[in-house]
Order: C-alpha cells, then sequence, then structure tokens
C-alpha cells in the first residue's frame, strides 16, 4: 500500500498561529527590557522594595481589570486552589528570589539559567502528560540553549562572577516560573487568559503585602531618581500586566514547550537592547547564537506535540460459575 496522502493545511490555523507568536515576541521584547530595568532600579533600591511595588502597581491595575471583565470577578470554588498556587508562584517564590538572586549575581548569569526554562516546561509536560514525547524538541530545545551560552561568551559570561547564592536563587526562580507555566495551562484552558492571569496576579499581589511593612520603604521610592521610579513603571505595567497577559495568552494556543522556547530569545533582544540603550559593542557571537536560537526555536515549533492518549479504562473479568 502506498503511504496516505498529507492532511491539508487548515488556512485558517497560520494566521492564528502567527498571532500567537507575534504576541511571543513582543513579550521577548519586553522581557529583555526587564533585565535591564531591574538592575537600575536597584542601584537605588533594595531588590524587596522594586519587587512589592512593582506588586502593588500590577495588582491594581488587574483589580480593575476584573471589575471591567463581563462575567464572575472572583475564582470558581475549585479553582481557588490553584489560583493561590499560581500566585504564590509568581509573586513571592519567582521574583523574591529572582531579584535576590539577581542582586548578588550577574545578568548574563542570570539570562543563562533562564535558558533552562524550555527544558524544565518540557520536562514537566511530559510528567504531567500533557504533551507526547519528541525527538525534534529535544534537540530544537538544546539548539537554542547551545545558542543562548554562545551568544552570552560574547557577552562576557566567562568572565562573570556572580556568588553561589545569587546563582541559586535564581535557579528556584527558574523552577518556579517552570511551575507557574505548566501548572498554569489547565487554568488558562478553563476560564481565558486574560481571567486567568488577572486572579493569579492579584493573589501574588495579596501574598506579597506581608512584606510591605519591611520593605515599603515609601521614603526611598520618594527620594528616588525619576528614572528609577520609571523602571518601577516599566517592570510593574509592561512587565507584570502586558507580558504576563502575552504568556498565558500563548499558553491557550499552543503547547508549554513551543511557548516556552521563546525564552531563549530574550538573551539577544537583552543584548540588542544595551546595545541601541547603553551603547554596548555588538560582537560575532551574537550573529552565531543568536542563529543557533532561531534554529532551536523553529526545530521546536515543527514539532508535534499532541497529548498523550488518554490511558483505556481497565474493564474486569466476570467470573463464571
Amino acid at each position: 500500500m502506498g503511504a496516505s496522502p498529507a492532511r491539508p493545511l487548515n488556512p485558517a490555523a497560520a494566521p492564528a498561529l502567527g498571532g500567537v507568536y507575534a504576541a511571543l515576541l513582543v513579550q521577548v521584547c519586553i522581557s529583555a527590557g526587564t533585565y535591564l530595568t531591574a538592575k537600575r532600579a536597584m542601584t537605588e533600591l533594595p531588590p524587596l522594595t522594586v519587587v512589592l511595588w512593582r506588586f502593588l502597581l500590577s495588582g491594581a491595575v488587574f483589580v480593575l481589570l476584573l471589575a471591567m471583565l463581563p462575567g464572575p470577578k472572583l475564582p470558581p470554588r475549585e479553582a481557588w486552589g490553584r489560583v493561590f498556587l499560581l500566585g504564590l508562584l509568581a509573586g513571592p517564590v519567582n521574583q523574591v528570589f529572582f531579584f535576590t538572586g539577581l542582586a548578588r549575581s550577574t545578568a548574563a548569569h542570570g539570562a543563562l539559567l533562564y535558558a533552562l526554562t524550555p527544558l524544565g516546561v518540557y520536562l514537566s509536560s511530559l510528567a504531567r502528560r500533557q504533551e507526547r514525547a519528541s525527538s525534534r524538541t529535544l534537540v530544537g530545545i538544546a539548539t537554542a540553549f547551545v545558542g543562548v551560552v554562545v551568544l552570552l561568551l560574547g557577552r562576557g559570561l566567562a568572565d562573570a562572577r556572580g556568588s553561589m547564592l545569587g546563582d541559586v536563587l535564581i535557579l528556584l526562580a527558574v523552577l518556579a516560573w517552570v511551575a507557574y507555566t505548566t501548572e498554569g495551562k489547565p487554568l488558562v484552558a478553563t476560564h481565558g487568559p486574560l481571567r486567568a492571569t488577572s486572579w493569579c496576579m492579584v493573589m501574588g499581589t495579596v501574598l506579597m503585602l506581608p512584606f510591605a511593612p519591611l520593605y515599603g520603604n515609601v521614603d526611598a521610592l520618594v527620594s528616588s531618581t525619576a528614572l528609577a521610579k520609571a523602571c518601577i513603571g516599566y517592570l510593574g505595567l509592561m512587565t507584570s500586566v502586558v507580558a504576563y497577559l502575552l504568556w498565558f495568552y500563548a499558553l491557550s494556543k499552543v503547547s508549554a514547550s513551543k511557548v516556552a522556547i521563546f525564552s531563549n530569545l530574550q538573551p539577544a533582544a537583552t543584548a540588542l537592547a544595551a546595545w541601541a540603550v547603553l551603547d554596548e559593542s555588538l560582537h560575532w557571537e551574537l550573529a552565531v547564537g543568536g542563529v543557533l536560537v532561531l534554529v532551536g526555536v523553529r526545530l521546536t515549533q515543527m514539532a508535534r506535540t499532541q497529548p498523550p492518549p488518554a490511558p483505556l479504562p481497565v474493564v474486569e473479568e466476570r467470573r463464571t460459575a
């Protein structure tokens, strides 16, 4: 018998995925600025002060967004546990570990450790049976990671010296983001990206409130420069609102591993932003590493990531007399 003919492509699928990938590219550009603005804000303010005001700002925006959305304002009873977990992961766990780690380490180390996100998401998705095992996905993730290493070597990774504690804290932040991505997909599938993101970020803000008496530091915030305040505004509005909404939007459309692989484009975007804003020089490693990352992203997008088949129900045999 001859091979069965290939299925015709759905003409509506390409534009839909094109919108998803465009959203992810915007998310990458916003996230690239996060490293620069976070480092700049922490030159004047303690890490936890930056994190706290970032969440207070974004939490207020999401409360207003929920107030304007039609439908339920609060999660249904069965979703409260997952919303609490996701708010904890996105707020106190991810951000506290990331900012305190970044204050002790370097941006290059942070970018390298965050490049492990796609691998962590892929393995977690396999463990949760959200995706099938795919050699093409694994090769794509490995290729993109090599590209990140090459790119960061051109930005001084070999000479960068971050403390072991700082790197461990950033790695814990990465693990929290991996869990946030994989655990968030079922919530997004049920309630949509807008409502799911709003619930999780408001919960994250509520969980950050106990830090307010210790790290609110209103006097330090008021006396900081306009640039430091603008950096907090960027973190609160662009990163915590726009970028988080785009991340969950993409999760509602494609598999978690196809979303996570785009995070490996962030070091290239950060290098370009540093060149444009900080007048840093560009090196050949950016071109080589960038190409490898793009190849890895493309391989991952081409992989089939259908969910594994559901286990067959166990049928008990009847004993005959």
